[in-house]
């Protein structure tokens, strides 16, 4: 399965836009994507999930860690209208009650 990023910018707020699968062998792309935005000082991420049909403990842990950066640095991260497979995976792990997830 193919996986795609796609960057945009609303004021101080960036939006990732993932789409395909987040697992062991794609998740390496999303966390360099998501390092190379905290680098640069982003304090505000949206991670749209809307387009993504797995995701594995590789990504979860991808997420877990870039919230608790952020939250270090007094910024926020949301996830975006989950596909009904994510959002399982968020509820079976209880992730669901640690993140923002938001639907459009």
């Amino acid at each position: 399965m193919t996986f795609a990023l796609k960057e945009s910018k609303s004021g101080e707020k960036f939006l990732l836009q993932a789409e395909g699968e987040i697992d062991v062998y794609t998740s390496s792309q999303l966390k360099e994507k998501i390092n190379a935005l905290l680098d640069n000082g982003v304090k505000e991420l949206v991670i749209d999930l809307s387009n993504v049909s797995y995701i594995d403990s590789t990504g979860l842990g991808i997420f877990i860690g870039t919230l608790r950066n952020l939250k270090e640095r007094g910024g926020r991260m949301e996830l975006l209208s989950p596909t009904p497979r994510v959002k399982k995976v968020l509820n079976i792990t209880g992730l669901d009650r640690v993140f923002d997830i938001k639907y459009a």
